[in-house]
């Protein structure tokens, strides 16, 4: 790591930041200057271990070499070409290597900027499809309770978590939501997949009874529920999904923003859970959070049915300037190689059972009443503080810092998604860390 010491603006007032407590931020900054494998630096030189992945997207570590090589190649070859209309090889080989490893039956790759805009395009893939197909009337989209799905107006709408929905109107029209997974009475301190709440999934048919399956296009779900605190679904409810969308007609879409790339230990939720969408929403891990890159995967049947008509038309009214971007296209293909080279797409799988053990042997320290796991993502909840909710975890958070440890919170709850180079005692760094920091927060 760099031992340089980068200049740090005098005046932060400029930025506003997003997802962020501003002036609490801008009183006492947290700088990051430097990174590399698992650690951050600092702007005062301490190294801080990454215990989130940085934002869930830095699945095979910091400044790994293919990577910031294929960048810098790519930049001085050919920085940007257009997507409409032209192409460039690059973009071609990411998406046939992304065909290759994902889920049989998902065939083809729309490129986007991001997981909010990966949702969008898949939102748009849905209702384009039924009305190609001669079912313009299913128009109503089918979200989740504590859902997120980024932070456009699709995704929001479809979304179930009330701060990032409340402050924005009435957002899209014709949207409904299936209740959560989340039953703390019944599954806390589960490990791995929770015993109860398969039957929840039946909320969807009488969603449909309610609305009739003739006017709902697709249901949007994340295979684990991340950014509202690590929500894992019991067995069988995916597949039971999966069954009524098929009786009725609709389109399943899963948002693998977070579970793809290897976080589950295995390439996509899709596979850890067996079943497979209509639609797949990735980012994030694509290109190692390193360019922003997102990808929908759809199946052959939703592609197939926009290409008709004079081959001369545009098929899909649908894309972005940077769509397929060739400097995003080396990243995402030198991560890709990345995750092969070092088995990353299934380390969580090995690793999975220390890092279950590791933190549940929380239970029971000040303040935690749950603790979920699945691969190498988790969840530590902790009780709020009467009349000041968020306020604990936060506490935490800082404190984390300040020791050394990077974790994120949502809410009340403790998140943990380490990079996939983890190893055992940085488990148990991220986790002793924690149980310090639980000591001392009020």
């Amino acid at each position: 790591m760099s031992q340089g010491a980068p200049s740090i603006p005098n005046d932060l007032n400029a930025f506003w930041m997003p997802f962020t407590a501003n002036r609490q931020f801008k009183k006492s900054p947290r700088m990051f200057v430097g990174a590399k494998d698992m650690h951050y630096r600092t702007a005062d030189g301490r190294d801080v271990l990454d215990g989130t992945a940085g934002l869930w997207c830095v699945n095979a570590g910091h400044c790994r070499p293919l990577i910031t090589e294929a960048i810098a190649n790519q930049a001085a070859e050919l920085d940007y070409a257009p997507a409409f209309q032209m192409g460039h090889p690059k973009a071609f080989e990411l998406a046939n290597r992304l065909v290759d490893l994902a889920p049989d039956g998902l065939d083809h790759v729309l490129f986007t900027n991001s997981g909010s805009e990966s949702v969008e395009t898949a939102l748009k893939v849905a209702l384009a499809y039924q009305k190609t197909i001669g079912q313009g009337s299913r128009t109503r989209l089918i979200g989740r309770e504590r859902g997120y799905h980024g932070v456009n107006f699709g995704g929001i709408s479809v979304g179930g978590i009330v701060a990032n929905r409340k402050m924005f109107g009435t957002l899209l029209t014709g949207v409904d939501h299936l209740p959560h997974t989340h039953l703390p009475a019944k599954n806390a301190f589960s490990r791995g997949e929770p015993q109860h709440g398969v039957e929840l999934a039946e909320e969807l048919e009488r969603i449909v009874t309610l609305h009739d399956a003739s006017t709902i296009a697709a249901v949007i779900v994340e295979p684990v529920a991340g950014s509202t605190g690590v929500l894992i679904p019991p067995p069988g409810y995916l597949k039971r999904l999966r069954e009524i969308c098929d009786k009725h007609g609709i389109l399943l879409i899963f948002d693998e923003v977070i579970t793809g790339y290897g976080r589950l230990g295995t390439p996509f939720g899709a596979d850890y859970f067996g079943v497979t969408p209509d639609i797949m929403v990735t980012a994030k891990g694509l290109t190692n959070g390193v360019i922003p890159m997102g990808a929908v995967f759809t199946s052959s049947k939703i592609h197939d049915a926009f290409m008709t008509g004079p081959e001369h038309l545009i098929e899909f009214f649908h894309g972005y300037t940077y769509s397929g971007n060739p400097i995003a296209s080396a990243a995402g293909l030198a991560t890709l190689e990345t995750y092969k080279q070092e088995g990353l797409l299934t380390r969580g799988a090995e690793l999975g059972p220390y890092f279950e053990d590791a933190l549940h042997s929380l239970k029971g320290a000040p303040h935690v009443i749950d603790v979920r796991n699945i691969g190498l993502v988790g969840a530590i909840e902790l009780e709020p503080i009467a009349g000041e909710p968020t306020k604990r975890a936060f506490s935490a958070f800082v404190k984390a810092f300040e020791k050394g440890v990077l974790i994120r919170t949502t809410g009340d709850i403790i998140a943990l998604s380490p990079p996939l180079i983890v190893e055992k005692q940085q488990i148990d760094q991220i986790v002793d860390t924690i149980r310090t920091v639980l000591g001392e927060v009020d």
